[in-house]
């Protein structure tokens, strides 16, 4: 139950950005005087020592480089960065290593160097095919910039995904398909399709309060969400988690770490980490505001402002909730090793009954497609006992 045999992820959190998108609620932070990469490389180092003697003798499969925008990083930030984790960790050999990367920021000489420092996948942030929505949603990019970048990826990494954004404002159903149509023309293996959801906290937010912008109806944006499913199933990309779709062998890696409950850790402004200790199932968060993880790290060797013990119950909600979102299911016997309780049978057999969930020759659970668009209220169906 530790963990030490499973996957184990490193997630490194680029905090910087050159602008700030409205949708956007991940800690990220605009700098226009310019980011001291020297000056908090030294912190990553640090964080990333503390993070080691937290989880030692562990074999890394895979690293993320997230944000933020870490295609704003120097390549020889990145490369330190990886050569920190190898020093401290076995590096496995067939290790998938991630860097998301925003359209406008990609170089041909740039995303060679990342490629020479480590890196063997991208994931880019392209959002929309559609100049005038691109614009809506902040993005600094055009289409064209967004397609000369997928192209420089392509020559430069085996494994390329992109992210778009669905459900958008006065999107039709027609808008949809034929975006969806190009994406599957351009992809390479992954697609990142999410809908669009409005935060607190983002100008998005503010913009529907005051009644400058309407979100779709729940309606028109399940019928995209079903038109997702039947597209990209049609052109052999497999639905294996709610919002990411791959040709089989193209899966994250790293984000099958968080969807199966395994080990990682979180370095960086506002990174969290999961992962076994001899104390149990400890997570780790670390302070949001860049200059002050900075000034933390520094001096005590780490930005940690939070560590916590998970106690059992609170794990074996976590495995639901992250578990399910995956096509694969979960294994009920993994989850009563985690939190020490059975779900119960009534309740299986009545979501089994609406068409929510179905059980695996396996006896795993997973959701049906009709529960993905409910799933908040299967999880809490299942958790409650």
């Amino acid at each position: 139950m530790n963990g030490h045999a499973e996957a184990f992820g490193v997630y490194v959190h680029w905090p910087f950005c050159a602008a700030k998108c409205p949708y956007c609620d991940f800690n990220s932070h605009v700098r226009h005087n310019g980011v001291d990469q020297a000056m908090f490389l030294e912190a990553y180092l640090q964080e990333l020592s503390h993070m080691a003697g937290m989880a030692p003798n562990r074999r890394v499969t895979s690293i993320f480089f997230g944000g933020g925008t870490p295609s704003l990083m120097e390549p020889k930030t990145v490369e330190s960065i990886l050569n920190k984790i190898a020093k401290h960790w076995e590096v496995s050999e067939t290790v998938e290593i991630t860097m998301e990367a925003n359209p406008s920021s990609v170089e041909a000489e740039r995303f060679a160097a990342y490629r020479s420092a480590g890196v063997n996948r991208v994931s880019l942030g392209v959002q929309a095919l559609n100049n005038e929505q691109l614009k809506f949603l902040g993005r600094l990019h055009s289409v064209d910039e967004a397609l000369t970048a997928l192209d420089i990826a392509k020559k430069n990494f085996d494994r390329v995904s992109f992210d778009l954004i669905y459900a958008r404002p006065d999107q039709t159903l027609s808008d949809w398909e034929a975006e969806l149509s190009r994406a599957l023309e351009l992809a390479a293996g992954h697609l990142s399709l999410y809908q669009l959801t409005i935060e607190h906290g983002t100008r998005f937010f503010d913009l529907r309060r005051a009644g400058k912008i309407k979100p779709l109806e729940e309606e028109e944006a399940a019928k995209m969400y079903e038109l997702t499913q039947s597209m990209t199933g049609d052109a052999g990309y497999q639905t294996y988690e709610i919002s990411n779709h791959a040709l089989p062998g193209h899966e994250c890696a790293h984000n099958l770490v968080y969807w199966r409950g395994q080990d990682y850790v979180g370095v960086g402004p506002g990174a969290h980490g999961r992962i076994w200790t001899n104390e149990g199932r400890t997570g780790t968060a670390t302070e949001r505001h860049p200059e002050t993880w900075w000034q933390m790290a520094m001096s005590n060797g780490h930005g940690i402002t939070e560590k916590f013990v998970l106690d059992r119950e609170e794990v074996g909600d976590e495995f639901l909730i992250m578990g399910l979102r995956l096509k694969e299911g979960i294994s009920h016997r993994r989850f009563e090793e985690l939190s020490g309780r059975s779900i119960k049978h009534s309740q299986i057999e009545f979501l089994k009954n609406l068409g929510f969930i179905e059980i695996l020759d396996d006896h795993s659970l997973r959701a049906t497609p009709e529960g993905f668009l409910v799933l908040d209220a299967v999880v809490a169906d299942l958790a409650a006992y």
